[in-house]
């Protein structure tokens, strides 16, 4: 049975190891240190006990609100005998009417004479008399907030001062500050919920939430420190020009079509004609300008997205004629999809004999993807990057679109954008190529982007033409930066370089604290509690096969067992096996990646591992759709982990009478294990999986082989090595469900 050390549970719980200490001597468990390792037993008595602890907490605060709304309700029945009483006396008291000889008598109430005093007691004085009654009954021991709360007069006043807006991961001095309280107040209700926090302690978002219950406030996360600095100042609203991303297979002609538009060779300037970063081009046309963007693939563009970064108005998908929809164009619609922006269709390479626009536009039709001129709402658009036939009307198309769409921003104020790519260039520092995306950006104000601060020295187009001012929809480089951003960060212009400071290192201490509590995407063995929690209502999958048949078919099972809790979706599906691409856009979308008959890729392997992605790969359906219900119901089993031990590449192939065909290899990582699994890699792609049945040095048989050495390597069932293979050497491990 797995063991865990007391200081490990401890962080699980979000306790001190003192508080988890205490906690078993109490339940009679020994325990000598933080060090000490208890079982998955005695975790899930903890666990329950806490569970208990913060129930019996809940029942308290609930029986306390109970008794405080019974006081409140009988202060107010006090108030309003008083105010009878007083209203009676008053009756009695009143002078009569004054009556002549001349006319007949009549009673007039006392409120219609003129000059009389005013006796009636209005709502305010009715409050007041409440409060005096309630604050005698409660006495000292009445919160501060509820009195400052019982003295707003409107109930949109009331409702704003009961809300705090507060970033995860906020120490308890601040969360105490927000609230109006003393910190000592926040520790006292955090020990009441099992939370040992100190007054430094920085607290999860459930945890924040839970205290601010507590006290009356409801919170709300803002996703960024620093936001509300940004916020609309109250300028108007005026147009602007639309920001394109193009997209596309490799060699379909993206950068050449935006080359044409641009009238300039940004080809040239590529290794080997194809394009290495994101760039970001202005241009102007008869109908306006247009800030094209052109990414590599589409890895950035999902990137900036699964950083909340919308940059991209519409999406221009670049599809070539004289070939069918390729694997990447495929990918490229899902990420669009997903992001949910407009898609238009650039027909390429019209002007070559083996084009074929009805071919293109079936294969699109197959993605949802149906013409306009077929009834469809896609709008495709035949273009020749080459000769310039159709780009003209393309442009058309993409300000029709755009002046549908009513893009506007203020132009006034503190610029607010988006980082599209940085880098370090020698002589220049960091440069930081930014989108503009609201107000005005200038030289010498000063800035952050992400985590980093800075102040803008230099300002250039994509021509490195210098520039002063930028507004929304430019793309311009920056110069200034103290260190360098990802692309997707927000940028935000500040007041003065002592605010960008004091924002950015808030930033880095929370990201520290994000990166040591990250919960990770979502995977099959949390997909129950999330469920019951009703934090799941679309569960989305990613699935790649080794033919399309299978992919659909696996595709079609998985969408059958949706069920009324949580909804399956298939947000992308291919061929081949499992890259970079798929982790990128599994992370972007909090999907799940499913293969069958199919590899990972070792770069996607490190991928997923850093993003916390859940790949699964199977070989038989039935296995899917079982681990599937299963995970559904919260039965999942333990999971079979593949731990990879080393890699040697193949250098020489020799055949051994009675042995068969031996691999020479080096080994260039790790460790390589007789008896373990080997998968053969060719080109990036597994060609065949088996077992090590033979591992040599020299003549003598040997359990391992280290990095940096040589030796002979069989596996069992494969003899058709090339040299240049490479063998990638792992076992799986049963891991239980935590």
């Amino acid at each position: 049975m797995a063991k865990k050390r007391i200081y490990q549970v401890a962080r699980e719980f979000n306790l001190s190891s003192e508080a988890l200490l205490e906690m078993l001597r109490g339940m009679d468990l020994a325990a000598k240190s933080h060090m000490s390792a208890i079982d998955d037993d005695t975790v899930e008595a903890l666990r329950g006990k806490l569970r208990e602890e913060t129930e019996a907490v809940r029942k308290e605060v609930e029986r306390k609100k109970q008794m405080a709304e019974e006081r409140q309700a009988k202060a107010r029945a006090i108030a309003k005998k008083e105010e009878e009483a007083r209203r009676a006396k008053q009756a009695k008291t009143a002078p009569p009417p004054r009556t002549t000889k001349t006319t007949k008598t009549t009673k007039q109430p006392p409120r219609h004479r003129p000059g009389m005093r005013r006796r009636v007691a209005d709502e305010k004085s009715v409050k007041e008399s409440v409060r005096k009654t309630l604050a005698d009954i409660g006495g000292a021991k009445k919160p501060r907030r509820r009195r400052r709360r019982s003295r707003a007069e409107e109930g949109e006043a009331r409702e704003e001062s009961s809300r705090i807006r507060v970033t995860e991961f906020v120490s308890v001095g601040e969360l105490a500050s927000a609230m109006g309280c003393k910190p000592a107040e926040v520790v006292t209700c955090c020990m009441r919920m099992g939370v040992l926090a100190t007054v430094n302690q920085r607290l999860d978002a459930d945890t924040i939430e839970a205290v601010a219950d507590e006290f009356g406030f409801e919170v709300e996360l803002v996703k960024e420190y620093g936001a509300e600095l940004a916020e609309e100042t109250g300028a108007e609203a005026l147009p602007r020009h639309p920001v394109v991303t193009i997209m596309g297979h490799v060699d379909h002609g993206k950068t050449s079509l935006l080359d044409y538009i641009r009238r300039s060779n940004v080809v040239a300037g590529e290794s080997g004609g194809i394009t290495q970063h994101i760039g970001a081009y202005e241009v102007e046309t008869t109908g306006g300008r247009v800030t094209f963007l052109d990414t590599p693939g589409h890895e950035a563009f999902t990137a900036m997205r699964a950083r909340g970064a919308q940059a991209t108005d519409i999406v221009i998908l670049v599809a070539a004629t004289d070939d069918r929809v390729m694997p990447q164009t495929i990918e490229a619609i899902d990420h669009a999809k997903a992001a949910e922006v407009p898609i238009i269709v650039a027909l390429n390479k019209i002007d070559l004999p083996s084009s074929n626009l009805d071919n293109v536009k079936q294969d699109l039709a197959k993605h949802n993807l149906t013409p306009d001129d077929w009834g469809g709402n896609v709008l495709m658009v035949p273009v020749s990057a080459k000769t310039g036939e159709g780009v003209d009307h393309l442009l058309e198309v993409i300000l029709l679109q755009a002046e549908e769409l009513s893009l506007t921003a203020p132009r006034a104020g503190k610029a607010t954008g988006v980082v599209i790519e940085s880098r370090v260039e020698q002589g220049r520092g960091v440069v930081v190529t930014v989108l503009a995306q609201k107000g005005e950006l200038s030289v010498g104000d000063p800035f952050v982007a992400g985590v980093w601060s800075g102040k803008v020295r230099a300002m250039f187009n994509e021509r490195r033409k210098n520039i002063t001012v930028a507004h929304p929809s430019d793309p311009v480089e920056i110069l200034g930066c103290s260190g360098v951003p990802q692309a997707g960060d927000s940028f935000m212009a500040t007041r003065d370089e002592r605010e960008a400071r004091a924002v950015a290192l808030k930033r880095q201490v929370l990201q520290r604290e994000r990166n040591l509590r990250h919960a990770g995407h979502i995977s099959l063995q949390d997909l129950y509690e999330r469920i019951q929690a009703g934090e799941v209502k679309d569960l989305k999958i990613i699935t790649k096969g080794d033919v399309d048949g299978s992919v659909e078919a696996l595709s079609d099972v998985l969408v059958k067992l949706s069920t009324e809790e949580v909804t399956i979706k298939i947000i992308h599906r291919g061929v081949g096996p499992i890259n970079e691409a798929d982790v990128f856009l599994a992370a972007a979308s909090d999907a799940i990646v499913v293969g069958f008959h199919v590899g990972i890729l070792p770069k996607a392997r490190d991928l997923a591992k850093r993003e916390e992605v859940d790949i699964r790969n199977y070989d038989v359906i039935y296995e899917v759709t079982k681990d599937m219900q299963a995970a559904m119901l919260g039965l999942l089993g333990p999971v079979m982990e593949e731990r990879v031990l080393g890699k040697a590449e193949v250098r020489k192939v020799f055949s051994v009478s009675r042995v068969g065909t031996i691999a020479g290899s080096y080994v260039t990582s790790g460790t390589v294990l007789r008896n373990a699994s080997a998968r053969v890699m060719r080109d990036g792609e597994s060609v065949f999986e088996g077992k090590i049945f033979s591992l040599k040095r020299f003549k003598d048989d040997v359990k391992e082989v280290s990095q940096g050495y040589e030796c002979g390597i069989g596996i069992e069932d494969f003899s058709a090595y090339v040299e240049g293979d490479v063998l990638e050497v792992f076992v799986l491990e049963e891991v239980q469900r935590s």
